[in-house]
């Protein structure tokens, strides 16, 4: 990085990281304590205040807490932390918490206000994000898919609020259920896989090391991605058989996102110095393309199949490969990149950038790294049996076993950021 690039700032994206790993902990711990609470049926407040917890507090706050990372090494825009944007994170804490816990007592009351509180802190934050994506020195595809998750945002938690508020009200016509998996569907996929593949774009030629892709294929992902998450999302509020087609644009969407990331492994360049052989950030990101598959699978026969206690079955299953298979455990694999490489940028800083640091390749403990990836191996698909049969047995094993994955990724991230303040103390 040149010395006139301001390294990204350090408090506040540390503050997002965190809170978004004390989420996803929390979660699991919560499965693993009262799986049986978990087992059966899903809608029910208990697990959709968890499901909360991963989507908003460890999808969300993690990609928001990264975006100030990846603005300046990635994206190269500038993006520095405001006071508002402090104001703002506070908000979606208060936010979080209120969801989460109302949710747990069954107050629907206070989840409502909670639920505009989490909104109105993200959606200041995207609003920055796309205000300033616009001047980034970035193809336009890449700048494209980050401007229209955002926008994706803002709809799907509007949605959300209008359902948490119905909730005492009772004004939203339709099926309470197609309401909530046309709000679950645009946010995940509209807002969290659109900024997961178009900051994929960038992060993963950097993870492999490979070419960077270009060309007017990068924004066929977002227009596919695009127009199947609205359809959908129109499609299962109407309940129309429309949902099946937009359904196959999504699909095609993916498909051609696998596509690139298959034409990255066929362009690797050189690995830096000290880079091993086994990068456990790749396993990762190799596990969560799988689950994308089977993510894939599951909701592409659950579009064409009758409603039936079996496909409701299918349903909770494909939650966990779509939101804890593919997107958080993608969240696990850029995290592992970008922790190493802003805390390089953040030691070489301290040094006035004369001194620099260790290669971010040996940062991590690679023990740490391999207790982290057998507890997501064997997790994800325990969790995703146990909602598939109904099982508290299975659902406990998966949860404690992620539960341990992430409580151990959560120290071996301390121990890489704290380098930062070792290298401060001594320059």
């Amino acid at each position: 990085m040149s010395t006139t690039v301001k390294p990204p700032p350090r408090l506040l994206p540390l503050l997002y990281l965190g809170t978004a790993h004390v989420s996803l902990a929390l979660a699991f711990l919560f499965a693993a304590c009262w799986p049986h609470a978990i087992a059966g049926f899903f809608y029910h407040s208990w697990l959709i205040g968890l499901v909360h917890l991963v989507t908003l507090g460890w999808i969300s706050f993690s990609i928001l807490g990264a975006i100030y990372i990846v603005a300046p090494l990635a994206l190269r825009m500038s993006l520095p932390a405001r006071k508002l944007d402090y104001v703002a994170y506070g908000c979606a804490v208060v936010g979080v918490v209120g969801m989460v816990g109302h949710f747990w007592i069954q107050e629907y009351g206070g989840m409502a206000w909670s639920a505009g509180t989490v909104a109105a802190g993200v959606i200041y934050m995207t609003v920055r994000i796309v205000a300033n994506v616009r001047r980034a020195s970035i193809p336009g595809a890449i700048k494209l898919h980050v401007a229209l998750a955002c926008a994706n945002f803002w709809i799907a938690s509007s949605m959300g609020v209008l359902i948490a508020i119905d909730k005492v009200f009772h004004f939203l016509p339709g099926f309470v259920l197609t309401n909530v998996f046309a709000h679950a569907h645009l946010a995940a996929l509209g807002w969290a896989a659109m900024m997961v593949v178009g900051v994929g774009y960038r992060l993963l030629p950097m993870t492999f090391p490979s070419k960077m892709p270009s060309g007017r294929s990068l924004y066929a992902t977002a227009i596919l991605l695009e127009t199947g998450a609205l359809g959908l999302f129109h499609a299962l509020l109407l309940r129309s058989v429309w949902a099946i087609g937009f359904g196959v644009m999504i699909v095609a969407g993916l498909g051609v996102f696998l596509s690139q990331v298959a034409w990255m492994r066929r362009h690797l360049v050189s690995k830096p110095a000290g880079a091993h052989r086994i990068e456990f950030g790749l396993l990762h990101a190799g596990s969560a393309g799988l689950w994308l598959v089977t993510a894939i699978a599951m909701g592409s026969w659950l579009l064409v199949s009758p409603a039936s206690p079996h496909s409701l079955q299918v349903a909770a299953a494909y939650g966990v490969a779509g939101l804890l298979g593919f997107l958080a455990q993608m969240v696990v694999a850029m995290e592992a990149r970008l922790l190493p490489m802003v805390s390089w940028f953040w030691s070489y800083e301290n040094s006035g950038y004369s001194v620099p640091p260790p290669s971010p390749h040996v940062m991590r403990d690679r023990t740490l790294q391999a207790i982290v990836f057998i507890g997501w191996t064997v997790g994800v698909p325990a969790l995703a049996i146990g909602m598939w049969e109904s099982s508290a047995r299975w659902v406990g094993l998966g949860a404690w076993a992620l539960f341990v994955a992430v409580s151990i990724g959560t120290l071996d991230n301390a121990l890489v950021v704290a380098r930062t303040f070792v290298h401060e103390g001594r320059s």
